[in-house]
């Protein structure tokens, strides 16, 4: 006989589904070429582009991996948020209104759309460069999401891991595949929305209605007193000053991530970008301090002085949130939070979809083979290369499971995200701000942020002595420092263009 619970849950999530159904069937009443189906019209309003770029910023790795984080890391997984926050602020301060000005001065619709103009290519290799290193680790990025979807379904409803992340991948392939960029955005703001109550409302009933005696700092001294040192748990100062840097410096991905910043190409006019700012640095904040704390919470109320966390909350605290809605609210509520969890993941998986979708079709096919090829001829196209994309990154995560079933979710996600920042945020960044950046130094940049995430990923780690900082810093900030060095050292040995210099002055100027 069928539990009833299941039931309800079951019940909930197919009506979260038919509601994302719904929206694709309405954005694809609006597709009418590539700028809508890739950039929505360049239409698009506040509330919209600021939920889905911090939808799309967080991923499955909000709810799963940061609240693991929160109780494995206690009171110093809050550098993670310190470290958001200040990437979004900086980015939709300083960064967003001038890359929105100068992309729709070039009639961007894509990043290489961006960076080709920029430079003023007169060759095609830095078109293929970026959109070839976007394509690899999109691919790996969207993998991760799928895999935390198979873990989100076998934790949460007791689905075999497997069939749980084929009805994730389908649900979220269906409606891209129908509404393009729109319904990802469309999606994104009901998810969003989701995920910011569900988030920020969560540790406010566990606290009222756990016996919290002390307080959060006694119950976390009870289990372990490094737990309440906010400025990291190990006796090595060095080891610590790793540690911060490598939860604060995830932020630098919000310095020019694709994935994020085709969405500033979509909103309406910079007037609206003001507006987002608030929405995106007050949506940061309350989801990620709310998202450690119900870690922390979970610690406290899971664990004892003596007991192994990875055995009761599972590696690396993947089971938290499970655990927790389950036992602090009622069916139903639970049920909404599976949604909730889909709705992080499946935000992701949208944009991602499409932005290699367009690396593959616009910046491939239509610029370099069939420059004369219209626009809806290659809508057609660009829904298969979406496919072929998924069922990539699908075939991707049941390797990984396969073959590493004790992985961290944190850190896989984190792996893929570290990808496309390191590759992509030093040349965004430059390319705003400097205007001695070459075309050939962009290049560089690109390569050696590509190559720096491997090296640092699968030679420093396994170092030595050094190793275990490495892995405590992880990869972004490092291979993010890299890329911007050699960038701006083959930029003084290779100089801009003189015309390409003018160009960009004179859309400054107006």
């Amino acid at each position: 006989m069928i539990d009833q619970n299941f039931i309800i849950k079951i019940a909930v999530l197919a009506g979260y589904v038919g509601i994302l159904f719904l929206i694709g069937i309405l954005a694809s009443r609006r597709i009418k070429g590539m700028s809508d189906y890739y950039v929505g019209g360049k239409n698009m309003g506040f509330w919209a582009v600021a939920f889905s770029a911090r939808a799309t910023g967080e991923s499955g790795w909000l709810l799963i991996g940061l609240t693991g984080m929160g109780a494995m890391a206690g009171f110093s997984g809050y550098w993670v948020v310190v470290g958001e926050l200040l990437g979004v602020i900086v980015s939709w301060q300083f960064m967003a209104k001038r890359f929105k000005k100068r992309s729709d001065s070039y009639g961007s619709i894509t990043i290489p759309d961006y960076l080709t103009s920029h430079f003023k290519s007169a060759t095609n290799t830095l078109r293929i460069t970026a959109a070839s290193i976007l394509v690899i680790f999109i691919v790996i990025y969207v993998a991760s999401q799928i895999d935390v979807t198979g873990v989100a379904f076998e934790s949460m409803l007791g689905i075999d891991y497997r069939l749980g992340a084929l009805i994730g991948f389908f649900i979220v392939l269906s409606y891209i595949f129908v509404g393009g960029f729109v319904a990802a955005v469309w999606s994104d703001l009901f998810q969003g929305f989701l995920m910011f109550l569900g988030l920020v409302l969560l540790p406010i009933v566990v606290w009222f209605s756990m016996d919290h005696g002390a307080g959060i700092t006694a119950g976390l001294n009870a289990i372990d007193p490094t737990l309440t040192q906010v400025m990291g748990r190990s006796s090595d100062p060095w080891m610590n000053l790793f540690t911060i840097l490598g939860f604060s410096m995830i932020g630098l991905g919000f310095l020019g991530s694709p994935q994020v910043y085709v969405r500033f190409m979509s909103i309406k006019n910079e007037n609206e970008i003001n507006k987002g700012k608030w929405v995106a640095a007050f949506f940061t904040l309350l989801t990620d301090a709310a998202a450690v704390t119900i870690g922390i919470l979970a610690r406290i109320y899971f664990t004892k002085n003596g007991d192994d966390p990875e055995a009761i909350l599972g590696n690396n605290g993947e089971n938290v949130l499970s655990m927790i809605t389950e036992s602090f609210l009622p069916t139903l509520l639970v049920a909404i939070f599976i949604a909730i969890v889909l709705s992080a993941i499946m935000s992701t998986i949208d944009s991602l979809l499409i932005l290699a979708s367009s690396a593959i079709t616009r910046d491939f096919y239509q610029k370099i083979f069939r420059p004369s090829i219209k626009d809806q001829d290659l809508t057609k196209i660009s829904r298969i290369s979406t496919i072929i994309m998924a069922f990539t990154a699908l075939i991707i995560a049941m390797i990984m499971n396969y073959v590493s079933p004790d992985r961290q979710i944190f850190w896989v996600i984190i792996f893929g995200w570290s990808g496309i920042a390191a590759t992509f945020c030093p040349v965004i960044i430059l390319s705003l701000f400097w205007k001695g950046y070459s075309e050939r130094g962009a290049i560089a940049s690109m390569v050696a942020g590509f190559i720096s995430v491997i090296l640092f990923n699968f030679v420093f780690k396994e170092m030595a002595d050094v190793g275990t900082y490495f892995i405590a810093l992880d990869v972004l900030a490092p291979s993010f420092a890299v890329a911007m060095l050699v960038g701006f050292l083959v930029s003084k040995i290779y100089p801009p263009r003189v015309e390409a210099v003018k160009m960009i002055e004179e859309i400054d100027a107006q």
